[in-house]
């Protein structure tokens, strides 16, 4: 495990001091720095967990978790005060492993770190055992009701850790920057299935007693529990489904491809270290199109399209296993360590599947986005390598560390050759095998083994330290998207029956191309023709639902607001949420409809995204 570690920067406080400072012209492997992450109270680099153990009672009517915690050290440990991060629980009382009460103390409340929990350990136990309750204020936790599930008989809950929400649930050392391996024994209602972030059950336990396992050392934002009324339907060998029952056909077609995924994930950078990789689809108020959690994704059902034409998102899921789950950011400065990469190997394996004209129109989709969040964010969260001191490492979570982090790889690939660029990832994937890095690590690596004298040609620097986007960004070209583009001046001269022959073969990429590119003033009749000839109001894909949803907003085509009200009031996926509260606040008459469907909306969103439209509509 690697806890502490020094690392190689230049002048790193001169650069995060300023948004727009240029690197300066020395060499930034010179200098010698500590890297802490600044999001955790805990000492995790005097006393690294190596081991947590979770019992756990699930409590719908309570609508908590209750039961017990036990962290283990290295025997050798130097100190005896062991500090953990806890945010809105509720402790009991703390033994050591013998039994004996321990004392403890919380530190002062942060409302965005929550509270230090200061425990003076036995110095002859090397385990900690915290007995303990979630309470209603947890930021990790969504209860869903009966009614808000696809069954509509059996509540549900999950977790969501990422990124520093794992402390609501569990008092530990909640940082990317430690390691851990952990096991579980959960308790649940009858008929219900516990899952977690280990090695699953297939079937319902009739005891309603689950036992789990993971082996593999992983980030405490990585454990994770899902309750509820759910199935299983293996895909492979090594890989499944899990949904609730009516769904669970239906997702299991869309997901048919996940088994091919894998063996191509494989073929490019190197063994799945991971044993299974199975899939699970949660309800809607899930605020991410996916979260990686190892061994098991979980997944929005807003992928479900019926064409599997959104399935990237699990290609994307599955590179997570190598980059973000087996090579982890020690900090959530290092944010676009984990999805840049991520981004980069997810379009190689649609590539690989799918052909390269498909894997090119999800990376000019990317580089819009890209172009939109550099035109929309402050210099200084332009940047790869963040200073996110003070602030919610969530706000980390944009288009830069996804898109120009891809980028940025991309253009290395482009300048030094695809082959060398596989075998140099395949490389660092396997020498920091569950490891942390930070971003100058991983650039002392890039220079050491792959670009030597090219290291300042391309710009490196720049892509890492600086705002916007550098002059040597790769440009996408899409043939498909051209003939796109052709006809939007097509339907803008001769309405939507001209465009029914050029569109019959669209995918939904082209779709949102040509929706993204229509001028925000098109007037009733021509927002009214599309929707006629085309039926975009009802639409089965989500995606292409909140992009023609934005565009009726914008143009204050009143006819959809019906079906984006039941859109809001359904869908909790924030990339959908976001931009859509964000336009019908510009506008005041839109603002106070927007309102009234919050109110009504928003227990039914999981805390990511709530906390997200709160700061928009107030």
């Amino acid at each position: 495990m690697k806890i502490n570690f020094v690392v190689t920067i230049f002048s790193l406080l001169g650069i995060l001091s300023s948004c727009n400072s240029k690197t300066e012209n020395k060499d930034f492997l010179e200098d010698k720095i500590l890297i802490m992450d600044t999001h955790t109270l805990s000492n995790y680099q005097d006393l690294p967990i190596l081991n947590t153990h979770l019992e756990l009672s699930v409590n719908f009517q309570e609508k908590k978790l209750k039961g017990s915690v036990t962290h283990r050290f290295d025997e050798n440990r130097k100190v005896d005060l062991l500090k953990l991060d806890t945010k809105y629980l509720k402790i009991d009382s703390i033994q050591d492993g013998d039994g004996n009460n321990l004392e403890y103390s919380f530190g002062k409340f942060d409302e965005l770190l929550g509270s230090a929990l200061s425990v003076i350990l036995n110095s002859q136990s090397n385990e900690v055992v915290i007995f303990y309750e979630t309470t209603e204020k947890s930021e990790a936790l969504d209860w869903l009701l009966p009614s808000q599930t696809a069954g509509k008989t059996f509540p549900f809950m999950y977790t969501q850790g990422q990124s520093i929400f794992t402390r609501s649930w569990i008092p530990i050392q909640d940082t990317p920057g430690v390691r851990i391996t952990y096991s579980a024994k959960i308790n649940t209602p009858k008929n219900m299935m516990a899952l977690m972030s280990a090695a699953n059950p297939q079937e319902i336990d009739t005891n309603n007693v689950y036992s789990f396992e993971m082996n593999q050392p992983i980030p405490p934002y990585l454990i994770a529990l899902a309750v509820g009324n759910l199935e299983f339907k293996a895909i492979d060998f090594r890989t499944g489904v899990y949904a609730e029952p009516s769904m669970l056909e239906e997702c299991a077609n869309e997901l048919v491809d996940m088994g091919k995924m894998v063996d191509v994930a494989e073929q490019l950078y190197g063994k799945y270290d991971w044993e299974r990789y199975d899939v699970i689809v949660l309800p809607p108020s899930f605020p991410f199109g996916g979260m990686e959690n190892p061994r098991l994704t979980f997944a929005t059902p807003t992928i479900i399209a019926g064409d599997r034409s959104l399935v990237s998102l699990i290609a994307h899921e599955l590179a997570h296993s190598w980059s973000g789950n087996l090579v982890t950011n020690a900090t959530w400065n290092d944010f676009w360590l984990n999805e840049g990469f991520t981004v980069y190997f997810e379009r190689r394996i649609m590539e690989a599947l799918y052909g390269r004209d498909y894997s090119e129109m999800l990376a000019l989709l990317g580089f819009q986005d890209l172009q939109n969040q550099v035109s929309n964010s402050q210099p200084a969260m332009q940047l790869l390598r963040l200073n996110m001191n003070g602030k919610h490492p969530d706000d980390a979570m944009t288009d830069i560390a996804y898109e120009k982090g891809y980028f940025f790889l991309r253009m290395l690939e482009e300048n030094i050759g695809r082959d060398k660029m596989d075998e140099f990832l395949k490389k660092y994937f396997n020498d920091h095998k569950f490891q942390t890095i930070v971003t100058e690590e991983f650039l002392s690596y890039l220079k050491e083994n792959l670009l030597d004298d090219n290291f300042k040609g391309l710009n490196v620097e720049q892509w890492v330290f600086e705002s916007g986007i550098p002059e040597n960004c790769p440009k996408v070209n899409s043939l498909r998207f051209k003939n796109v583009e052709s006809s939007v001046a097509t339907f803008l001269d001769s309405g939507s029956e001209e465009l029914k022959y050029a569109s019959e073969k669209w995918s939904t990429h082209e779709w949102l191309h040509f929706l993204k590119h229509l001028p925000e003033n098109l007037n009733l009749g021509q927002m009214d023709d599309l929707d006629k000839v085309f039926n975009l109001s009802n639409s089965g894909n989500s995606e292409i639902l909140a992009v023609w949803f934005l565009q009726s907003i914008k143009n204050d085509y009143k006819p959809a607001f019906e079906n984006l009200e039941n859109f809001l009031l359904k869908i909790g996926r924030r990339k959908f949420l976001q931009p859509l509260y964000l336009e019908l606040s510009k506008n005041q008459e839109h603002k106070i409809w927007a309102k009234k469907v919050y109110k009504k909306a928003r227990n039914n969103y999981h805390y990511v995204s709530f906390n997200t439209i709160d700061n928009i509509l107030n």
